[in-house]
């Protein structure tokens, strides 16, 4: 099987794999999928990612549909470097293989720039046109006109808020401090329309190229506000050169005043998820971003 081949009889690739007529290297691609190097017969290679076949309760509903949709989605807009998608099945997910390669002063800049113009490229309506996953969590992206504040509130906020208490990884304290956020959401802004947004960009899902481009991967891609994917990058350490990818996004198109003092309130939503998905850890987090919203 070469590549051609792939593109022209992608289903096909379960039966390959599992008669061991593809070579196959597992490699780093995420907390919640298996993935790997498949190399084929002419020597190029594609990313693959199955669901782990310990799940019992196996892979979830259109979850690589889903996944598949957001990055043609995000690629149509011809900005940021994104994945080809060669293999989209209910199953697995393979993609155009990226060699790895150092985070460059140079490849930030690039970055902030193409991050606007993805940006810039908009979107229909807040949400998506399909089925929405943010990890292994289901995310409502029904379509929306907006305004975004309510948007966010009712689809971002309140729903992993919810999955937060269920699962008893928020006390008290910071459920009353979400919900604070929550009732105050108008005072967030929001007057911008639909922006066409990655939706989980925190630093891990940003690849950096041998290319010299930062690459886009593992999107909840839909219609947001343009300052989350801008707050995401933010989280967990921060991604390399912060500072050189929002001058160069700044450049492009400037953000609106007050920008710096909202992050907190676009943080929460991806804090919240993690708070669902991983439990307490991330407890004390939830905590410190909602006060620093709070205090806008």
């Amino acid at each position: 099987m070469d590549l051609a081949y792939l593109r022209a009889h992608p289903a096909q690739l379960p039966l390959f794999l599992t008669h061991q007529r593809i070579r196959e290297t597992p490699v780093s691609g995420g907390d919640i999928c298996t993935a790997s190097r498949l190399t084929l017969d002419d020597g190029n290679s594609v990313f693959a990612k199955t669901w782990p076949e310990k799940d019992p309760g196996g892979v979830p509903e259109n979850f690589f549909d889903t996944e598949a949709a957001g990055l043609r989605w995000l690629r149509e807009a011809d900005a940021v470097a994104v994945p080809e998608v060669i293999v989209a099945l209910p199953e697995l997910l393979a993609l155009e293989w990226v060699e790895p390669g150092p985070a460059t002063p140079e490849a930030a800049r690039r970055f902030g720039a193409d991050l606007a113009a993805l940006h810039r490229a908009g979107a229909p309506a807040f949400g998506a046109d399909w089925p929405g996953f943010i990890g292994a969590l289901p995310q409502d992206n029904t379509p929306s006109d907006g305004p975004w504040p309510g948007w966010f509130a009712r689809r971002r906020l309140a729903p992993f808020l919810r999955r937060s208490v269920d699962g008893g990884a928020l006390s008290g304290a910071e459920v009353a401090l979400v919900e604070r956020v929550i009732d105050r959401i108008d005072e967030y802004g929001g007057a911008e329309p639909p922006a066409r947004i990655h939706g989980d960009l925190w630093p891990g899902n940003v690849l950096w190229g041998a290319d010299g481009r930062a690459w886009l991967v593992d999107p909840a891609a839909h219609g947001g506000h343009r300052e989350t994917d801008l707050a995401q990058l933010a989280l967990f350490g921060g991604a390399p050169h912060l500072d050189l990818i929002l001058a160069a996004y700044q450049e492009v198109w400037p953000l609106a005043d007050g920008w710096r003092e909202r992050l907190p309130v676009h943080q929460l939503h991806l804090l919240l998820v993690h708070t669902a998905l991983f439990g307490a850890a991330y407890r004390d987090a939830v905590g410190t971003v909602a006060r620093a919203a709070l205090s806008v």
